[in-house]
């Protein structure tokens, strides 16, 4: 009876988002924005695209992806220019053309960053400066393959060749290699990549996303136990420390097993330790910048899987934005999960992320409505490549979603 109640709710909140009504709740300040994927930055037109839309669906912000897997969709950066930019001219700088179009009309850009996702499961980078190459002895290492790249050194094509094919078979679960946040190198890497970016270009805000573990199969590369035996081996008595280097030498994840708690905590403290490293580098070139991330918006999974301790990144300051991806299907839990976020983020700005590419235009709405009722300070919508696709989703759809949620007439606002 419940069950029937609750779902013949939903359907009139459905049936009645649709139609065209007031912008109800919607505040002067809200943010509204959109996830741009990189795909969508390869021309010139494709850039004054992105820019159009926006501005004609009354959105206010763009989070251009321009860090996708360890290249640049700009010039100039420490990671190699992006493949996907090769037949275009060297002079051609999307993110330097997205930033003066979107200033132009008004819109803040904020460069959204693939943090330790730096290669793609099924295709290795072109470019042999990519950091893969350079330093493959960086990348995480599911525990799988542990002891048996251990024996293997990282600089020979076979232990890269081992790694990126287990990679692939496990595409499902693992979207790619990634960069470790327990190797000093690669964190130091990181953070000099962001360092340049926000001192070239005039950004409104970094968005971090990838900022997390593929899951708890990782990290169990040499440079990973390495840094848990330092982390554990001063607490030991003499005789411990003896037998756990003794079995350290044939079996590399001894300190792991027989540490668990331990392992734990360190993975987490060294991906805060990273973002506030990234803060810090950011912030230093622009203080005015928003700092936010991508989240994992159920705690008890971002702790447990992701390492990704976001309670303590909110509760101290770590974070200006906290953007949870709330990509549920189901508006309750939709709903739940953006309420419990901002009980957190008393002193954060909340911006509610929606898998719309998932969704029908009303479900989105509904959505948007949820969020404003809990307060939150924006919405982020993922993402612009998929909603507009006609493939994928209706001509419409940002045109049913701006007219419903934002009170924009899309037919007036695309004749300016």
């Amino acid at each position: 009876m419940v069950v029937r109640s609750t779902r013949a709710l939903a359907a009139l909140l459905l049936s009645c988002a649709v139609l065209p009504t007031s912008a109800a709740g919607q505040s002067a300040d809200e943010v509204r924005a959109l996830w741009v994927v990189r795909t969508s930055l390869t021309s010139p037109s494709s850039v004054e695209a992105i820019v159009r839309t926006a501005r004609d669906h009354g959105f206010n912000t763009v989070l251009v992806q321009v860090r996708g897997r360890g290249d640049a969709y700009f010039n100039g950066g420490v990671d190699p220019r992006a493949a996907a930019l090769a037949l275009q001219p060297a002079s051609f700088d999307p993110l330097q053309a997205l930033i003066a179009s979107a200033h132009a009309e008004g819109l803040r850009v904020h460069a959204w960053v693939n943090v330790n996702l730096v290669a793609s499961a099924n295709d290795l980078p072109a470019s042999r400066q990519h950091i893969v190459y350079r330093h493959p002895e960086w990348l995480m290492v599911p525990r799988d393959l542990a002891e048996q790249l251990a024996t293997i050194e990282p600089d020979t094509p076979t232990y890269l060749g081992r790694l990126s094919r287990w990679t692939r078979e496990h595409a499902d679960a693992v979207q790619g290699l990634y960069l470790s946040p327990l190797t000093p190198g690669a964190a130091e890497y990181t953070a000099e990549v962001l360092d340049d970016l926000a001192a070239r270009y005039p950004v409104d805000g970094v968005h971090l996303d990838y900022i997390r573990f593929p899951d708890d199969r990782f990290d169990f590369s040499r440079s990973a136990m390495e840094e848990l035996r330092a982390d554990v081996r001063p607490r030991l008595p003499g005789e411990e420390r003896l037998r756990m280097d003794a079995r350290a030498s044939v079996r590399p994840t001894v300190y792991a097993d027989r540490y668990p708690e331990r392992w734990t905590a360190l993975r987490r403290s060294r991906l805060t330790s990273l973002l506030m490293r990234l803060r810090t580098v950011v912030k230093r070139r622009r203080p005015d910048a928003i700092f936010s991330a991508a989240l994992v918006p159920d705690e008890a999974d971002a702790l447990a899987l992701r390492f990704q301790d976001w309670r303590t990144w909110l509760e101290g300051g770590l974070l200006d934005v906290a953007c949870p991806m709330a990509y549920t299907q189901d508006p309750a839990v939709f709903e739940s999960q953006i309420a419990a976020i901002r009980e957190i983020a008393t002193s954060n700005g909340l911006w509610a992320g929606i898998g719309a590419y998932r969704l029908s235009p009303g479900q989105t709405i509904v959505n948007i409505r949820a969020a404003r009722r809990h307060r939150a300070d924006g919405i982020v919508l993922f993402s612009y490549d998929s909603l507009t696709d006609p493939a994928q989703h209706g001509a419409d759809y940002l045109a049913q979603v701006a007219e419903a949620a934002f009170g924009v007439n899309t037919v007036t606002a695309g004749s300016r």
